[in-house]
């Protein structure tokens, strides 16, 4: 029983964490591209905490993995690791599917 309450917490904050990493992917894209620039304080304010969470965690990949073609795919494969987490926590507390 607190096994599925905790299994259900940490997908749950897994899941709340895979949206912010796209806001984040979503944000730095449209300040590269200049759709929306950080001089507005609330912009700033966002991307610098979003950066504060993911990019420890994205310069660990970008380590280990180059670039492909000069394009940056570390995202996409943190993305794809929290979801590998989650599916191990919800097989582990829920058994096999």
């Amino acid at each position: 029983m607190i096994m599925n309450s905790l299994a259900w917490l940490f997908d749950t904050i897994l899941h709340y964490l895979r949206i912010a990493l796209f806001a984040y992917i979503m944000m730095d894209l449209l300040v590269k591209f200049d759709a929306i620039n950080t001089y507005n304080r609330l912009v700033l304010a966002v991307i610098n905490f979003l950066s504060r969470i993911f990019e420890p965690m994205l310069k660990i990949i970008r380590l280990v993995l180059p670039k492909v073609g000069g394009i940056d795919i570390s995202a996409i494969i943190l993305i794809l690791l929290l979801e590998f987490i989650s599916h191990l926590v919800q097989e582990y507390a829920y058994g096999p599917y």
